[in-house]
């Protein structure tokens, strides 16, 4: 496997183009989250289905997360390079798809392929970067590839306000195309990798358990109160089927011989609540996306354009904590310096929530940014804390582990907060197109996002005190 040299981080290093091609990757799904977003009014007014469209995010979520597990243990096995090449693959078949979608349900079919090719690109780019760069260059890596979601956050709503305002959505996904072929030309060229090739077996129950029971959980959550009453029967046998087959899917890993999501994962305190705080980084993170947009061009009459940049402000803030991250917990320690982060975020949420009731961009933008900030010192660390706990053949599985948490708490998150949203739409005569009702069903999840911001603390207070790798392993293996 390729292994660490100590000449730097940096473009003009021998790892240079490995690190450019993996801030291309990673551009493909930084891209995606932040053009679609600001699109959603314009994509509704086309093809309808407003009520619908928080499953745009949730069902790319879900594939993405499902599909996470899977990648990471193929990795370990055959290698992250070739896991990567797939996933661009796959993540270019279903920007073509969305590109040409007639229906809201074709394009939420569409995005299932997107979330697919996701679910390999972003854990791989992470899991390289812990492969190639040690503990003490590793939070500068995660600075550059963060950065790259700080320049999609202004590249991404400029496009989509752009696409919107000329009608032309369509383009937000077409524009991808050649930006997966960029990224898999340059991933060929750059990285190369030797490993031992052995035999595996691949988790296809679990995995299909897995897929199933958090499509119905969170279809139970999403259409709650819409497409049925929460305390009718249809309501029932949906969370109830989704947690049996939940219940199953732990049952069948416990016995599987190569299981998709290994059990020793949850056992060890380090990775369990490292996960814990990835799943609450998910769940405000997409919350804010999913949601400021719309509130700001609902209650404003803002522009796709400013409602963007507003947004962009979150992932501006983002890079700039998490490039500096390695020099606090270097210093005082990886759950220290989450502790940080978590607290900068819930005032973040915080101010959001207090101030939605009287709409102001600059204060959304404010906002967004100090959760930004906080994000960065609390996503970061706990992922470097995470990786550096194992050695390269559990890499792979732990980095999957972490995201697949994150993207089940930003699919649940916005099933939530959709729910929420839906709940309070439903209760006016007007619905969605009445700006006073928009202002309350975003007060409404800002306010959800806040608690789950909240709630992350417990998890980050629950975090094993260590400071260096050494006493990481020591930790993880106690």
């Amino acid at each position: 496997m390729s292994t660490t040299h100590a000449d730097g981080v940096g473009f003009r290093s021998k790892r240079g183009p490995v690190l450019i091609a993996l801030m291309l990757s990673t551009g493909l799904v930084a891209i995606d989250a932040t053009v679609v977003a600001t699109a959603v009014p314009s994509i509704v007014d086309d093809i309808g289905g407003f009520t619908s469209f928080p499953w745009l995010f949730s069902a790319y979520l879900l594939a993405q997360a499902v599909s996470v597990p899977v990648y990471a243990k193929l990795s370990d096995t055959i290698g992250r390079k070739p896991i990567m090449l797939i996933g661009i693959g796959l993540f270019l078949l279903g920007s073509i798809l969305c590109g040409v979608a007639w229906s809201m349900p074709a394009l939420i079919a569409f995005r299932v392929v997107q979330g697919l090719g996701a679910g390999a690109v972003q854990p791989m780019a992470i899991t390289i970067a812990g492969d190639i760069y040690t503990l003490a260059e590793r939070s500068k890596v995660q600075g550059y590839l963060a950065s790259v979601w700080a320049v999609s956050s202004v590249v991404g709503p400029t496009l989509g306000g752009v696409f919107a305002s000329l009608g032309i959505w369509r383009g937000i996904f077409l524009v991808n195309i050649p930006l997966c072929l960029v990224a898999g030309w340059m991933l060929v060229r750059s990285f190369h990798e030797n490993i031992e090739r052995v035999k595996h077996r691949v988790d296809y129950l679990g995995a299909g358990l897995l897929t199933v029971s958090l499509t119905l959980l969170i279809l139970g959550a999403l259409e709650g109160g819409q497409a049925w009453a929460w305390n009718s029967t249809a309501s029932y046998a949906v969370f109830a089927a989704g947690a049996v087959l939940f219940a199953a899917f732990i049952f069948v890993e416990r016995r599987a011989a190569e299981p998709v999501l290994p059990p020793w994962v949850a056992s060890r305190r380090l990775l369990a609540t490292t996960a814990m705080i990835s799943f609450g980084v998910g769940a405000v993170m997409l919350g804010l996306t999913s949601y400021v947009p719309t509130f700001l061009e609902g209650a404003l009459s803002t522009s796709p354009i400013l409602a963007g940049l507003a947004l962009a402000a979150l992932t501006i803030g983002w890079p700039i904590s998490a490039s500096q991250s390695g020099r606090l917990y270097l210093r005082i320690g990886f759950r220290r310096t989450a502790l940080i982060g978590v607290t900068v975020t819930v005032i973040g949420t915080a101010l959001l929530a207090l101030t939605a009731f009287s709409p102001n961009i600059a204060m959304v933008a404010a906002s967004c940014f100090i959760v930004g900030l906080g994000l960065g010192l609390v996503a970061t660390p706990t992922l470097i804390a995470a990786q550096s706990s194992v050695e390269w053949n559990e890499r792979g599985v732990v980095t999957g582990t972490n995201l697949f948490a994150r993207s089940i708490g930003s699919a649940i998150g916005v099933a939530v907060f959709g729910a929420i949203a839906n709940a309070v739409y439903a209760g006016t005569p007007h619905g969605d197109s009445d700006p006073h009702t928009i202002v309350a069903a975003s007060a409404a999840v800002f306010l959800a996002v806040m608690i789950g911001a909240v709630l992350t603390v417990a998890a980050v207070i629950a975090m094993p005190g260590t400071k260096s790798v050494q006493q990481v392993r020591a930790a993880t293996r106690a």
